[in-house]
């Protein structure tokens, strides 16, 4: 398994298969590259199928263990079953969607190879749903949830982006998947560095202390030193990259972008490597310096100066 120069070992991959896209969600920031959502129609710079299962036989040679499909909306790709049931033996796969295309589709998906499924669900009220998303699918989404557990895609981790426009809407979601067995909750901290807008955010911390003082019990998981709150049998997990030292120092996690670029941190994109034509001498080359480049973004790459406020590591500027 490869390790960066601070010890950290890469056990996952974010593979991105489109920037396409059937929402418009206000808070999208696609995997970090910005607001590069094309039309609809696929283009030439997606990766093909082949593309993506030689990456992955490349990460199973470095004993990864686990992809993640990610998009954009990457159900707009008609030839996922596909790369999902060429994932190499032993690597478990599991995708990122909005939802609105899994009727239909989750048991083939399932009998392909699917493990688990995340779905984006960031309102129980369909018209602030409507809103946020900029699509009227709610009720597609709802029917898309049932559909992944139906087919035994559970549990289904519901993906909820905590905002302004949202935070009001936590305490019924909480409720919702302590309510509803095969469902756990995924609470995302707003980041304001990558989408703008800050006056959206919302203290982080206030959710985490609201729900520590409601749970039966708190975990804690060692990639990215996430916690768990267990509230009335429903599991509610919370995702807080921004500004959280502990949160970087446990990543271990690489990504590729629709394009066949690796990407070694969400936040950065001056780190992009082309995998040139795909070859495979090629990806272990490009794999292993991606990897040998990999820095902590909070506590390393930013750091905090005299005033406690974050800066700029000068030691990565280009020289």
């Amino acid at each position: 398994m490869l390790v960066d120069g601070f010890g950290r070992e890469v056990s996952g991959v974010r593979v991105s298969l489109t920037d396409r896209c059937n929402f418009d969600c206000v808070y999208c920031h696609n995997e970090g590259l910005g607001d590069t959502r094309g039309p609809m129609e696929p283009g030439d710079n997606e990766m093909d199928t082949d593309d993506v299962v030689r990456f992955l036989e490349v990460a199973a040679e470095y004993d990864v263990g686990k992809v993640k499909f990610t998009g954009g909306e990457p159900m707009l790709r008609q030839d996922l079953e596909e790369m999902i049931r060429r994932t190499p033996d032993g690597m478990e796969t599991s995708l990122t969607t909005n939802g609105t295309f899994l009727p239909g589709r989750a048991e083939e998906l399932k009998e392909a190879g699917l493990s688990r499924v995340n779905v984006s669900q960031d309102a129980l009220d369909p018209e602030e749903f409507a809103a946020i998303t900029k699509s009227g699918a709610y009720d597609r989404v709802m029917e898309g949830v049932e559909a992944a557990l139906d087919a035994g895609l559970d549990p289904v981790k519901l993906n909820m982006v905590v905002f302004t426009h949202t935070a009001g809407y936590v305490e019924g979601m909480v409720e919702h998947v302590a309510a509803n067995s095969g469902l756990q909750l995924q609470l995302i901290e707003y980041m304001p560095e990558l989408t703008g807008k800050p006056e959206w955010n919302i203290d982080i911390g206030r959710v985490h202390r609201w729900l520590a003082d409601i749970a039966d019990r708190v975990e804690e998981r060692e990639m990215h030193d996430r916690k768990r709150y267990w509230v009335d049998g429903g599991m509610v997990e919370i995702v807080d990259p921004v500004e959280n030292e502990d949160f970087c120092a446990n990543c271990h996690r690489v990504r590729v972008t629709h394009e066949g670029y690796l990407k070694g941190c969400l936040n950065r994109n001056d780190d992009l490597r082309p995998m040139g034509d795909m070859t495979k001498p090629e990806i272990r080359e490009t794999f292993e310096e991606v990897v040998h480049n990999r820095v902590p973004y909070y506590g390393e790459f930013m750091i905090k100066n005299d005033a406690g406020e974050w800066t700029f590591n000068e030691e990565y500027a280009e020289v």
